[in-house]
């Protein structure tokens, strides 16, 4: 297996995942893909797209929804199965348990985005789109990568 990054995946961001691709004996290298950050050279019609935490994914659904928007457009478009790989961990290990969520920003302003609305934005995005969201801790995420796209574990 060969999997290739997003040339606009931060180097200190991703740095365990590449370790974990070594470790497991998973060919992969840097190049600029049309959607999401990660696909395997075997099927390009599968891409995964991380997401550090919720707060990450609440901003893209938020403050950069045109440009979000238009990535999920473009998966579908291009026929590319999308997941969404969220890193938030603890108590976040499904999309139901977005709605317990308490978004820091709260605290800041009223208008800042729930748990509860989080949890129906992301729940029709992915009807709509057809995007899988998923949760794992950091510490997983290269195995998680490697399995989702087909790989297996040694």
């Amino acid at each position: 297996m060969t999997i290739q990054v997003d040339s606009r995946e931060q180097a200190h961001a991703i740095q365990k995942i590449l370790t974990s691709f070594d470790r497991q004996g998973i060919k992969w290298f840097v190049s600029k893909l049309p959607v999401g950050d990660y696909q395997s050279l075997d099927n390009a019609k599968l891409v995964i797209d991380r997401k550090q935490n919720l707060a990450e994914l609440c901003g893209n659904v938020c403050q950069q929804h045109k440009r979000f928007k238009a990535e999920l457009e473009r998966a579908k478009e291009y026929g590319i199965k999308l997941i969404i790989l969220c890193e938030h961990g603890k108590d976040i290990t499904c999309l139901n348990d977005v709605i317990n969520w308490e978004n820091s920003r709260l605290k800041e302003s009223p208008m800042a985005m729930s748990g509860e609305r989080l949890y129906k934005v992301l729940s029709a995005m992915s009807a709509k789109y057809g995007v899988d969201i998923l949760f794992c801790n950091k510490s997983e995420t290269g195995n998680m990568i490697i399995k989702l796209l087909g790989g297996e574990i040694k």
